[in-house]
């Protein structure tokens, strides 16, 4: 058997908005004796340092959502026994987060617009929050089943599932070097009111542009007026921004009830097949 096929790899393949950032700095660098791929320009490497690295164990980290399957498929045929790692949230949480971040970002779109559940002409669609998909889309490439994990039980005991990770690798990590401090900031719904107030007047989106000097100094223009807006509705007061939320609760409960039978199938998996 070959170096390259002897290799124990593991992939923890997201979902976004599920603390993957938090997990890719605070955690799986203290992992101990693993080749470790997650940033970007590692991770356009990563078939060449599978096929150049000595260590026996791997771990590639990447955030996943509507790239999924497409990311998947580039690795299965030459890694066909990867263990997958997918972290899930509840499918209202999940889209709730994302349209947050979106939000944050300049864009200004009603929630229904960006998730519409009745006609699916959103930026995200209804396949996107169909996580049995997922599940299944693993099974079908890999040889082995995916190792299914909760954002809430991360929230509610860190360490814990730290140290379920760490025991199905086979590795050790040193736990007093980690931070358990979140690793990005969550803003208030007052924030991102006085943010989409700012954003009718000044864009504060993130376009892409070409030249990457011009890219960085349109970056720093709108990360100073994005920053700068929602540091300044902290002292600002909530009546300013009216009662109206930014997510109307009976649109999140809606997707809630029609993922009900696709969550109850993830708790399931995981509980059934989980190491």
């Amino acid at each position: 058997m070959s170096q390259t096929l002897a290799k124990q790899i593991y992939f923890h393949v997201g979902l976004s908005k599920t603390a993957s950032t938090y997990l890719q700095e605070r955690v799986f660098p203290l992992f101990e004796n693993v080749e470790y791929i997650h940033r970007m320009y590692r991770y356009n490497k990563v078939f060449d340092i599978l096929t150049g690295t000595d260590k026996e164990k791997v771990l590639i980290s990447r955030e996943f959502d509507q790239q999924f399957e497409s990311e998947l498929k580039r690795f299965a045929p030459k890694y066909p026994d990867i263990q997958i790692f997918i972290v899930f949230r509840r499918q209202d949480s999940w889209i709730a987060s994302q349209y947050r971040r979106f939000f944050k970002n300049g864009h200004t779109i009603p929630f229904t617009e960006f998730f519409d559940l009745k006609n699916d002409k959103g930026i995200f669609t209804k396949k996107d929050l169909d996580f049995s998909a997922y599940i299944k889309t693993v099974e079908k490439l890999f040889n082995k089943k995916p190792v299914v994990l909760f954002y809430d039980d991360l929230r509610k005991d860190p360490m814990a599932f730290f140290d379920y990770i760490a025991g199905i690798m086979g590795v050790k990590y040193d736990k007093t070097k980690v931070n358990l401090k979140s690793k990005h900031k969550s803003y208030s719904e007052k924030q991102l009111k006085a943010l989409k107030a700012v954003s009718k007047i000044i864009s504060v989106r993130k376009d892409n542009i070409k030249s990457p000097f011009l890219y960085q100094l349109k970056r720093f223009y709108t990360n100073m007026i994005r920053y700068s807006t929602l540091y300044a509705a902290k002292i600002i007061p909530e009546s300013w921004f009216g009662s109206e939320p930014l997510i109307d609760p009976k649109d999140l409960e809606a997707v809630k009830d029609y993922y009900a039978e696709d969550w109850k199938y993830v708790l399931e998996y995981a509980r059934e097949n989980n190491p």
